[in-house]
């Protein structure tokens, strides 16, 4: 199959639509298939025999000068300033405007794709794709309606309009995700989301899980005595970075513990403020900018991991960290469960933003050696089990066969 993978904005350690966009495509060219991805910025990292085509917008959250004033001259046409607009009355304007992008590349490229794969852009420009003759296909990771709300609710009086603002774009999500005629998620959990917060036609939508890269192994050199790590993609509530500072604050005061954050944070945002104002700052190290490689070590390095997000549609994290055999303590929180499973053999399940049951939790395993090398063990296990990318491309490349065979029959009966 010639696929068409669209993704509005792909940088691998940006989240997981990038490690997904990266890992899929190339299990795609190995099952034979032939891969052309479209981004905006920040661009993905692709394998080879994956094809890139560069959809630049005019990169507003870019570092280091995010909601920039872009220079006249970077003024190409009116969808780059649909996009000012839009930053400038406090919105985020990239999933429109990119598809807005694609829609007018892809006239040139009408009978060059078998299918079209949308990477969680969700925007009104995929329907206009979709109308070129394009038989479409859209992953929805997980409404973002849940980071809206948690953002909402965290957010001060001052900030709650422009909160909204912010968020504007899920009207159009909404409005689209409606209109899609096929939808993969990545959870069963997303899967009841999409359903109840979008409103899409339960028909419409399947389940195929998220893979783990085969560089995740278990460490070779002795775990650092103390050590917790946790991951933090973004300064936001939804990442529950603050319960865990505040438990890791409580279990200082009795112990000798390292808390390693490896993240994408700048200097100065609220996860840093916290730090200062609970006296932990010479206990917690950030580690950012670094190799997968790198990564798998630092997951490697630690006794315990934690992930005490509110909500996940997914939480690859999750999913590594058992590959490199590390035991954690994780929240009860939207698809968390079904990663590590219910039964407790690969994680400690809490109350999500239950400050003092996650300290328990952390101090329970942290004094129980036997259960933490179990539970690595189990968490390894369960991983190569069920989270293959090979498998992941397997089972997309049928949803694509699918969708395509629907689309041919379609046009038969029309004609």
């Amino acid at each position: 199959m010639r696929i068409a993978f669209m993704s509005y904005r792909s940088k691998p350690h940006c989240g997981g639509q990038g490690v997904y966009l990266r890992h899929l495509s190339r299990e795609l060219v190995e099952l034979g298939h032939t891969v052309e991805v479209y981004s905006g910025q920040p661009y993905p990292e692709l394998d080879e025999g994956v094809v890139l085509h560069k959809v630049p917008s005019l990169d507003l959250y870019r570092e280091p000068d995010p909601f920039r004033m872009p220079r006249p001259k970077e003024f190409r046409d009116l969808i780059d300033v649909e996009e000012v607009l839009t930053m400038w009355t406090a919105g985020f304007p990239e999933p429109k405007t990119f598809s807005k992008r694609a829609a007018r590349l892809m006239k040139d490229r009408v009978g060059d794709f078998d299918i079209v794969h949308d990477n969680q852009t969700v925007g009104s420009g995929m329907l206009d794709i979709a109308k070129l003759g394009f038989p479409l296909i859209t992953t929805i990771h997980h409404p973002i309606t849940f980071d809206r709300r948690i953002d909402l609710a965290s957010a001060p009086l001052r900030k709650k309009l422009s909160t909204r603002r912010w968020y504007g774009f899920l009207r159009m999500q909404k409005r689209v995700a409606k209109q899609l005629t096929k939808i993969l998620t990545v959870s069963e959990s997303s899967r009841r989301d999409i359903i109840t917060d979008f409103g899409v036609d339960p028909s419409v939508l399947e389940v195929i899980t998220l893979g783990v890269d085969d560089v995740f192994v278990p460490p070779t050199a002795p775990r650092v005595p103390g050590r917790i790590v946790a991951m933090a993609s973004a300064d936001a509530p939804m990442k529950g970075i603050a319960t865990l500072l505040e438990a890791f604050a409580k279990l200082r005061t009795e112990r000798d513990l390292e808390l390693m954050l490896v993240t994408t944070l700048k200097a100065g945002g609220r996860t840093e403020r916290l730090i200062d104002d609970l006296g932990i700052a010479e206990h917690v190290r950030f580690v950012n900018g670094i190799s997968d490689a790198e990564l798998v070590d630092v997951m490697g390095s630690a006794e315990l991991a934690c992930v005490p997000s509110l909500y996940e549609g997914f939480s690859l994290p999750t999913a590594e960290l058992m590959a490199c055999g590390t035991p954690l303590v994780v929240s009860r929180a939207g698809a968390i469960p079904e990663v590590v499973g219910e039964d407790g053999a690969c994680a400690t399940l809490v109350t999500p933003g239950d400050v003092g049951e996650l300290e328990a939790a952390i101090a329970e395993l942290l004094d129980d050696p036997e259960r933490r090398e179990a539970m690595g063990r189990a968490g390894r296990e369960r991983v190569l089990e069920m989270f293959s990318w090979g498998a992941v491309a397997k089972s997309t490349a049928a949803a694509y066969e699918e969708v395509i065979a629907a689309h041919a029959a379609k046009n038969a009966g029309e004609n």
